[in-house]
């Protein structure tokens, strides 16, 4: 890998800390840090169970960035719009008797 590309993929895992952590226990998992993957059958359970957890984190990022891009695209075609902001009421209160 080129010195460029290095540094790119660098400054990308920045930005995604959580992939960078994910990535980051599967490299410890193949060098086996812990100690307890030595055995093929709970390397497998390991990598599996990092690499699930690695697709859970690229989607939750995924989705973040598609929310973030589509607030700012309608934002930007109709700036009239409000964002609901987080609901102040906790309700109608019960008046205490049942009907």
């Amino acid at each position: 890998m080129n010195s460029n590309k290095e540094e790119l993929l660098l400054t990308r895992l920045t930005h995604h800390p959580h992939l960078r952590e994910r990535l980051e226990a599967l490299l410890n998992i193949m060098d086996n840090v812990a100690g307890d993957c030595t055995q093929a059958d709970a390397a497998e359970q390991a990598v599996l169970e990092e690499v699930r957890k690695l697709g859970n984190a690229a989607l939750q990022g995924w989705a973040e960035q598609a929310v973030q891009t589509a607030t700012a695209t309608v934002r930007h075609q109709q700036p009239a719009v409000q964002g609901n902001g987080k609901k102040k009421s906790g309700g109608i209160r019960s008046s205490g008797r049942l009907q």
